[in-house]
């Protein structure tokens, strides 16, 4: 990866004729985030293994950023988040190769293409980062979701029975779906885009 190829923000993508604002997210976006969080549903919580509407997992989130343990976006409409992700890496571990990426979008921006958006957007970090595969994991009742991805060229690799509680203690499945980077980057190059270009 050369530094051309760094992905610049913030950037400016239109989602179903709606201007919106991508960004990198810095400990500086707390109290957006927060806010944002507030207005996801309850299911939208089982797509994240932690509880972000507790105040010390985002302390966390905030504190890995910081260190480059996390990289994270943040999509705007206005002033307004709209939707975050993360791509969380483990450069400890015998995984360090692998981020585990999240995607989360609020019901107002939904419908418009804003997550597809923004998983393409991790394609561009995860090259930045040097990861040869992103993983994403949530419960099989979020099909719209899992058909997203999977249109984006995840593929299911494990499904881990009755591996979620909720809130209510109820039981989930979940699916754990895959994607090598290096494919989209080998594609991207041979269409003449660039590696981290989408």
């Amino acid at each position: 990866m050369t530094d051309t190829d760094i992905r610049t923000y913030p950037r400016r993508i239109d989602c179903g004729g709606t201007p919106i604002e991508i960004d990198r997210m810095t400990s500086g976006d707390r109290e957006a985030l927060v806010t944002f969080v507030a207005g996801l549903p309850a299911d939208d919580l089982l797509f994240v293994p932690r509880d972000i509407s507790h105040p010390k997992v985002i302390d966390a989130w905030m504190r890995a950023l910081d260190k480059g343990h996390l990289a994270s976006l943040a999509a705007r409409d206005g002033g307004t988040m709209v939707g975050c992700t993360a791509i969380a890496i483990d450069r400890l571990s015998w995984s360090r190769h692998v981020g585990e990426l999240r995607v989360l979008v609020s019901p107002a921006g939904r419908g418009k293409g804003l997550g597809r958006a923004l998983i393409q957007e991790c394609f561009a970090q995860a090259l930045e980062l040097g990861l040869k595969k992103l993983v994403a994991q949530m419960t099989i009742a979020q099909r719209g979701a899992i058909a997203i991805f999977e249109d984006l060229g995840f593929r299911p690799e494990a499904l881990l029975h009755r591996h979620v509680a909720d809130r209510h203690g109820a039981m989930h499945d979940l699916v754990v779906l895959s994607h090598d980077v290096d494919a989209v980057a080998a594609r991207h190059e041979a269409f003449g885009m660039g590696s981290a270009t989408g």
